[in-house]
């Protein structure tokens, strides 16, 4: 094998040592005051042991390393008295300008003397994320005490914890546990709730004479174990769990990854993102090989880079390569109390995975592309991808100047909280109407306050109609009461029509940590939650959403008119809105929102935009920020966007057909497998939820179609659904089979309901959907025969038509004990109340020129 040339070698060399790094998982620093041993900067080992770590080939090495930076003698003590000298401010300029460190993930649940917060690291480090320990929390909740000073219940102790750890979800971007400190990883997922609670009995006897309380009983910790990742899958939050060696608290023999094999073939957990911390060491093999056969597990290599040796670093990454796909490998510096231990973590990662992709390059398992692009992977881009890390953006010049063999590894790196130019930050919901709204809060004062505290809004918010800024009659949410809007910092994007602003969807709360039982985004979670717990199962959600674009009409007594008359799939109709559609594109796929397919539809200036399917509330946040950036793209162009679904009443009109499937980790499940096969191309399970839709769909319309405006699309022979039936492929069908390209020959992958428009909050319209659903899979519901011919053309004692009005369909919701018990009596009463209030409103007056502004 050739290898690399020297010109090459330099251009690896010169990206990966210039690259920005994402440090994936550290700790809190300490002031040089701190009780903390600097000693312990170069070793896992405590009291009596530490005695020897001078004699450590770790020890000695880095003492070197230290000292070169720091021009000084290469002593402890002289390191040492560097250190006072010049203070920790200094110390920290120095060492993270030689580590260029972009962004870290912080562990605060290890506690140090002295140790400095969060925000007190962003001095140093562009973008600083919070990491959350679950044991940590657990042991905050227990010293607390029980509410009311009762003796504490599993139970009471449960509620505790999960809300706790939702609360705190919005501002982390992982979460930690340290199992393996306390009772090993072998976790039992099924640990029943008796073993528990005797369990959680023992551990309170246990608490010290400072009220200190350590969780150290095994079946305490598999229980909140389990319920963190039960969280942290509904949540998309990925859970780091350490691995391998550390201090001498553990037993070595129990913190070997491949204990965790209950975990990873437990079917509730499959898609929550596990990183093993640590390189595993020395259980690295074992490590990489449950990163190359599960999909959802990946690989940290932090406290193995820089604590081994430097021949015991390079096997260990070696190690972790051998199986393990290079876009699941993670660098972190695993840095921790001193500044030094960044800096010798970042100095040897960039050292080691040189070397080690250089060695695969000569043994030709890499190629120098592919070289290059791995170091992107390990050092940023997998973390920046798994962690959802957002600040992080890749400047377009990252790219390789092939042309003479050197390379421009420099990053542009965009850090929202500390650019001046942001001024305000949009707080965005949508309310039981549908309609999008949102509170504007400077961006100090976001920082500052809103983050954790939320802002506060009137209860009777979800209660409003479309016409009136006041809460419909019947709707139980009157003028009194506020609730908190709190931010999910994940959802948090820089506005690209208009940079001075950011939006962030927000949850409602009771109080900071208590979901409010009218919140949609809450609801859908809840729902969710009940299908993955019940089944197993994720729903994925794709949207088609058609809009209007419509100037102003001066010739008739509609205010507005078509931008163009051109018909279905007209080259000329994409050709008169391209600018304002490449914008459209432009700036939904700038934030992350993925964009399959654009094309006119039949009406005058009438547009479909097929948006990337995800998991449900994922899908749901996606469409209501292409709303918004629709909407405003094509005002800041003189003429309004509209998704009300019958403008002119001589048209086909807007939906927002959405396609369904179901997922269990990777996998969609919703199509037919050996020994699990519907006469139909789709799973049994997959024919259950489908016959569960099916049956609940009159209902369904309250929350998919929720206007009167709603049924003047909902008609025959317009490819709107307008009979109770389902076909394959059958557009007349108001659920149609699909069999996209790349499905095997007479197989389903996923299901298209129709009845959906873009009046519809998308939260609570998915939540029914879903509910009806589960209600399929608990009863184990069949479907009928499938229709593959126009509906309309078929008596109707056979087919059935779906309600022809909002009356209709809430005379099907009041008799549907099922949607109202899933999604909730409170909720389903206020949105009934709206409903009827939209129904008086609409035979009073002339509403459409209102709609189509509103919506």
């Amino acid at each position: 094998m050739s290898g690399l040339t020297e010109k090459q070698r330099n251009a690896l060399r010169e990206v990966v040592h210039g690259l920005p790094l994402l440090d994936s998982h550290a700790h809190n620093i300490v002031p040089i005051d701190s009780s903390f041993p600097f000693l312990r900067c170069f070793s896992e080992a405590e009291n009596e042991a530490m005695k020897d770590v001078p004699f450590t080939l770790s020890f000695k090495r880095s003492i070197r390393d230290i000292a070169s930076l720091y021009g000084c003698e290469a002593s402890l003590q002289s390191i040492e008295a560097h250190r006072k000298a010049i203070g920790i401010n200094e110390i920290c300029c120095e060492c993270f300008d030689a580590s260029n460190i972009s962004t870290v993930l912080i562990d605060d649940g290890i506690v140090f003397d002295k140790m400095f917060d969060l925000e007190w690291h962003r001095k140093y480090i562009p973008a600083v994320h919070r990491v959350l320990r679950i044991e940590t929390v657990a042991e905050a909740i227990l010293e607390q005490g029980p509410p009311g000073g009762i003796t504490w219940t599993l139970d009471s102790f449960a509620e505790r914890f999960i809300a706790a750890l939702k609360s705190l979800s919005n501002n982390v971007v992982a979460f930690k546990s340290i199992a393996a400190y306390r009772s090993g990883l072998q976790i039992d997922p099924s640990i029943s709730n008796q073993a528990a609670e005797e369990g959680l009995r023992q551990n309170l006897q246990c608490i010290s004479a400072d009220g200190r309380l350590r969780i150290h009983n095994k079946s305490v910790i598999d229980f909140i174990f389990t319920h963190a990742l039960e969280v942290a899958t509904m949540n998309n939050i990925p859970m780091q769990i350490h691995t391998g060696f550390g201090d001498k608290d553990l037993d070595l023999r129990l913190a070997n990854p491949l204990h965790l094999h209950s975990i990873l073939e437990d079917k509730r957990f499959l898609n929550c993102h596990l990183v093993l911390l640590h390189a595993a060491y020395p259980y690295s093999k074992e490590a990489s090989y449950l990163a190359s056969v599960y999909p959802q597990v990946y690989l940290d290599f932090g406290l193995a880079v820089p604590k081994l040796s430097v021949r015991g670093m390079h096997s260990a990454v070696r190690e972790l390569l051998e199986l393990a796909p290079l876009n699941k490998v993670m660098f972190s510096t695993d840095g921790y109390a001193f500044p030094e231990t960044y800096f010798l973590g970042a100095k040897w990662a960039r050292k080691v995975v040189f070397d080690v992709l250089c060695e695969a390059c000569s043994d030709g398992d890499l190629s120098f592309e592919e070289s290059l692009q791995a170091a992107d992977c390990i050092f940023e881009r997998n973390a920046a991808t798994l962690y959802n890390i957002r600040q992080l953006r890749r400047s377009p010049d990252c790219e390789a100047r092939k042309a003479n063999g050197t390379f421009n590894c420099k990053s542009s790196v965009e850090i929202s909280q500390d650019d001046p130019s942001i001024k305000f930050v949009r707080l965005v919901f949508a309310d039981g109407s549908g309609q999008r709204r949102c509170r504007v809060v400077p961006k100090a004062r976001f920082e500052d306050l809103v983050c954790n505290e939320g802002v506060g809004l009137t209860r009777c918010c979800m209660g409003m109609t479309s016409y009136a800024d006041a809460p419909a009659e019947g709707s139980g949410l009157g003028p009194t009461g506020e609730i908190r809007l709190m931010p999910d910092v994940t959802t948090q994007q820089r506005l690209p029509w208009l940079p001075e602003h950011e939006l962030v969807l927000v949850d409602m709360h009771v109080r900071p940590g208590t979901p409010w039982e009218y919140c949609p985004r809450a609801t859908l979670f809840r729902v969710s939650e009940i299908l993955l717990k019940e089944f197993g199962l994720v729903m994925h959600a794709g949207f088609e959403s058609e809009f209007y674009i419509l100037k102003p009409n001066t010739r008739g007594d509609r205010k507005w008119e078509g931008f163009d008359s051109m018909p279905y799939c007209s080259s000329a109709a994409f050709d008169g809105a391209a600018s304002i559609l490449t914008e459209i594109y432009s700036s939904v796929t700038s934030m992350g929102i993925p964009i399959e397919q654009i094309h006119a539809e039949a009406g005058g200036g009438q547009f479909e935009f097929a948006l990337g399917h995800f998991c449900s509330t994922k899908a749901a946040d996606n469409l209501l920020i292409f709303r918004d950036t629709v909407k405003a793209i094509v005002s800041k162009n003189g003429l309004l966007a509209t998704f009300l679904p019958k403008y002119f009443l001589n048209d086909i009109g807007s939906g927002s057909h959405v396609h369904l499937s179901l997922y269990k980790g990777d996998t969609n499940v919703f199509i037919a497998e050996a020994g699990n096969t519907s006469q139909y191309g789709m799973s049994k399970m997959g024919e259950g939820f489908m016959a569960g839709v099916l049956h609940h769909l009159p209902s369904i319309l309250v929350f998919t179609a929720p206007m009167p405006n709603s049924y003047e699309r909902i008609k025959p022979n317009t490819w709107s659904g307008a009979y109770q039936c389902w076909g394959r492929e059958n557009r007349e069908a108001s659920i149609r089979t699909a069999c996209p390209p790349g499905t095997p020959n007479d197989l389903v992958s996923n299901f298209e309901l129709k009845g959906f428009d873009g009046c519809a909050n998308p939260h609570l319209g998915l939540a029914a959907i879903m509910a009806a659903g589960i209600d399929g899979l608990r009863k184990h519901l069949l479907l009928p025969e499938p229709v593959d011919v126009n509906p309309a053309t078929i008596d109707g004692h056979l087919v059935h038509k779906l309600p022809t009005s909002l009356d209709q369909a809430l005379e099907a919701l009041h008799e549907d004990g099922v949607i109202k018990s899933i999604i909730g009596p409170e909720l389903v009463t206020a949105i009934i109340a709206i409903r009827q209030a939209e129904i008086r409103f609409t035979q009073s007056e002339n509403t459409l020129d209102m709609l189509a502004v509103r919506y």
